[in-house]
């Protein structure tokens, strides 16, 4: 099982990080292993080689069948249920990598660094089109994020077929799809909870 993720997928977002940073042509993606998952609404506990440890909540696909060299128009095969994820990112070890060339691994694939939703939702339950979902994120009952599908750069389909060229998408693999703005930073003793089309899917403690 692969954990895919996009960046810079949502304008506003890019621009809060780096007002300079150029819109991306075609989708930038990373991956994180399957020990960075963190499952069932269990607590997270930052860890002690991050000083600046940030939230990013994204909407998440799961793949339902193998794909490779997938055409774009073929990509709704690959789904048919959304999900809720965080991508935990070391903001201080980012900007480090970023500043020497170096590889992002250190700052985004640790362990317990992607929380997923344990409840995906039947897209047909949510009006069948993943281009028209709205998600909100809560840092202590204090809205920080709302994220809109249709404001995405590169569309999940889009997404799927390109990362297809390079990878086999098998059953069960994930895509976080990237984050809207307002990402911040967490502590301990902050609560986070996330909603998708208001049915609360994330609800979890900092540690």
């Amino acid at each position: 099982m692969k954990i895919l993720c996009i960046g810079r997928n949502y304008v506003e977002h890019i621009q809060e990080l780096d007002h300079n940073r150029h819109i991306p042509e075609a989708p930038v993606f990373f991956l994180k292993p399957d020990t960075a998952l963190l499952r069932n609404n269990e607590a997270f506990y930052v860890p002690s080689f991050s000083e600046d440890l940030h939230y990013e909540t994204e909407l998440v696909i799961r793949i339902n069948r193998m794909a490779k060299f997938l055409d774009e128009k073929f990509a709704p095969r690959c789904y048919s249920e959304v999900g809720l994820g965080i991508d935990f990112t070391a903001r201080d070890l980012q900007r480090r990598c970023i500043a020497e060339g170096l590889p992002w691994e250190i700052c985004k694939a640790f362990d317990h660094s992607a929380a997923l939703s344990p409840q995906f939702i039947p897209l047909a339950e949510l009006g069948g089109d993943v281009q028209n979902l709205h998600f909100e994120m809560s840092l202590n009952d204090q809205i920080r994020q709302r994220g809109d599908t249709s404001q995405m750069i590169f569309s999940v389909n889009r997404i799927i077929a390109y990362l297809s060229q390079f990878f086999t998408l098998r059953i069960g693999d994930l895509i976080f799809t990237g984050t809207p703005v307002g990402v911040g930073p967490v502590k301990p003793g902050d609560h986070i909870r996330a909603s998708l089309e208001g049915r609360t899917l994330l609800d979890f403690d900092i540690k």
